[in-house]
């Protein structure tokens, strides 16, 4: 093996040196995050992106992003447009620099742009690399400017095609079907974008255009609230304790703090971080230094107005944060991102300064509005008590499990394999199908865990009652990763947990559930990808000694013509339950990794899945009757 090895060729030959996108056509993950559909629509953020810039440049006050037929995208907006004369290092026109040469824009350091979203200056000319063809229109000095390009290359000179009395940059462009698994651009997922791009950018009207069919769908993005819309757009379907939300902003130097906040009568958490219109969706010092003050700030007036005695101690932030929803949004000169998916801020001065404006600015509002106030620190009160009590019986559960040799739950059957990648446990809807499933896995890597009753709603419930209950706190045992602020992702027993209900509404009904508590309590399953939903069949077709399975009806006629089989001739049965499989049927249809389909769920959008699971599984009931009214039309069978 060491002999192979020394005798591989390393030498000047072996280093490669991609020239121009090349690299960015070599490895699109590196750029876009993937090249599934959330890199997909990655490619429009980006154009969007630099037509923010220019609003926040106080020089773009409209944007329209329109979906053609073919699946290309057209992104038109009303700012200076980008430079179209020689750059003076390259020779070449600026605008064609800006699309062809990575690390090549306006946001490094020049007077362009003060604050801005775009940092590393790749998004243009990414986009341009993983697109079948690129055309950009730019009006400025009184002309029409056109060049194109296709994967990557300039193909046309720039060029005048007419005069313009306007100014502005239209960018048209058609992913390659050669870089990405799908090419078809979701209208929901670019609505929910752009809806918080234009909540971000009070002052800036978005419109998204579908024009894919003969029957146009438009939607107008305009909100002159700002991000106090949006929160009240977070909080339409909950019951909240305040009418308006409460809205803070303040300002030092270059930077520019804005944070609006309203509390309501649910027990989830939901605070969005913004730094120059890019989510953080790791936090970062801006949401710290947010945390800390309204700790401080609940705290100190909850201990001036003596809702919280001498000996009481005080609030934690997660009591205080408890049915908050939030949006803080900082602009800054010189954001410090980690990497370029810009997921986390580390700007040290953001905290102090986000923290002191907090901090003076909602002092002043709860001396202001006492009614209010008292209903928070209630609410505070409330949250404190339940989070003890939570405690209480996290320590009760750790001493019974020291004292019990056998703290796994019973009904586990767990697998002989210690390493948790290797691993993965099936939570079985039923003792009927969990026997199923237990006969039929393979004992070495494979866990089972059946569930069985009605299942706790913890979308209504308070984590004392989730911890407590007999049906979720098998599932919390079994994972070994605890919950709330006991939760360690590493301490996960399994890295593939599977979700196995029977394909008809009352199993949609517990994965729903399951998924609820997973994404209030587990969220980080779901995004380190642990997640997944087990696909059994509906159908058995068998004719004589042959057997197959199918999933819907379309793949049973697909099978029997595939097989030039006359349909009387066969034997289609259709599974009411997992129950009804043998353990050898279950084993090949669902559980053996080399022939069974799973699905993988992923958090693609926080906000969406939020507002998803208040909808389904909150206590109002209007915005469940319009989501079902709403998506009707889309159950072809209710049975699977």
């Amino acid at each position: 093996m060491q002999e192979d090895v020394r005798n591989i060729t390393y030498d000047e030959s072996q280093i490669q040196v991609l020239e121009g996108l090349e690299a960015v056509r070599k490895r699109p993950g590196m750029y876009i995050g993937s090249t599934s559909a959330r890199g997909l629509h990655h490619l429009v953020y980006e154009i969007v992106d630099n037509s923010i810039d220019e609003a926040l440049a106080g020089r773009c006050d409209k944007i329209e992003v329109t979906i053609n037929k073919g699946n290309s995208i057209t992104v038109q907006d009303n700012g200076l447009g980008i430079p179209v004369g020689p750059h003076p290092k390259l020779g070449i026109p600026t605008v064609e620099v800006v699309h062809t040469v990575l690390h090549a824009g306006g946001k490094f350091g020049g007077s362009a742009y003060k604050v801005s979203g775009g940092l590393h200056g790749v998004g243009a000319s990414v986009v341009n690399a993983l697109s079948e063809f690129m055309e950009v229109e730019v009006a400025r000095d009184g002309n029409i400017y056109r060049q194109r390009y296709e994967r990557g290359k300039t193909v046309t000179p720039l060029e005048i095609i007419g005069k313009a009395d306007y100014t502005g940059t239209k960018t048209t462009f058609k992913p390659d079907p050669e870089i990405f698994e799908d090419t078809v651009f979701n209208f929901d997922t670019l609505l929910i974008r752009l809806r918080q791009m234009a909540f971000l950018n009070k002052g800036v009207r978005i419109r998204l255009v579908d024009a894919r069919s003969d029957e146009k769908i438009i939607k107008d993005l305009h909100y002159e609230g700002g991000i106090i819309s949006f929160v009240e757009y977070l909080n339409r379907n909950n019951n909240t304790l305040h009418d308006r939300p409460i809205y803070i902003e303040g300002s030092k130097d270059m930077s520019y703090v804005e944070v609006a906040m309203q509390f309501n009568d649910t027990y989830n958490e939901n605070i969005y971080s913004f730094a120059n219109n890019i989510e953080t969706t790791e936090g970062g010092t801006h949401l710290t230094g947010f945390k800390s003050a309204i700790t401080k700030v609940f705290n100190d007036y909850a201990r001036k107005y003596n809702y919280l005695k001498e000996n009481d101690k005080n609030f934690a932030g997660e009591d205080v944060r408890e049915g908050l929803t939030a949006v803080i949004s900082v602009k800054l000169t010189d954001p410090q991102f980690e990497g370029q998916t810009k997921t986390k801020l580390g700007n040290s001065e953001m905290r102090t300064l986000v923290e002191n404006i907090v901090t003076e600015k909602l002092t002043y509002y709860m001396e202001e509005n006492p009614q209010v106030a008292k209903l928070i620190i209630e609410k505070c009160i409330t949250a404190a008590r339940a989070r003890e009590a939570a405690r209480k019986a996290r320590e009760l559960t750790r001493r019974k499990s020291a004292l019990d040799s056998l703290s796994l739950p019973g009904k586990l059957a767990d697998c002989s394999e210690k390493d948790p990648s290797l691993c993965e446990i099936y939570i079985v809807e039923g003792d009927s199908a969990g026997g199923s499933a237990k006969q039929g896995r393979d004992r070495r890597f494979q866990a089972i865990l059946p569930l069985w009753g009605k299942m706790l709603n913890v979308e209504k419930a308070l984590m004392d009652k989730v911890i407590d209950n007999d049906k979720l706190a098998p599932v919390i045992t079994a994972l070994g990763t605890g919950i709330g602020d006991d939760f360690d992702i590493s301490k996960l027993r399994y890295h593939k947990v599977i979700i196995m209900a029977d394909a008809d509404v009352d199993g949609s009904h517990i994965r729903m559930l399951l998924l609820t508590f997973f994404f209030r309590y587990m969220r980080a399953l779901i995004e380190n990808g642990y997640v997944y939903i087990a696909q059994p069949p509906l159908y058995k077709i068998a004719k004589g000694k042959e057997e197959l399975y199918a999933y819907n009806e379309k793949e049973v006629e697909k099978i029997i013509k595939e097989k030039n089989w006359k349909k009387q001739e066969c034997t289609i049965q259709r599974f009411k339950g997992l129950g009804e499989m043998n353990p050898e049927q279950l084993w090949e249809t669902t559980m053996n990794p080399e022939t069974r389909t799973i699905l993988r769920v992923e958090l693609h959008d926080a906000f969406a899945a939020d507002e998803t699971f208040s909808n389904l599984m909150g206590t109002k009931v209007e915005p469940r009757k319009e989501f079902i009214q709403n998506n009707a039309k889309y159950a072809v069978n209710l049975d699977y």
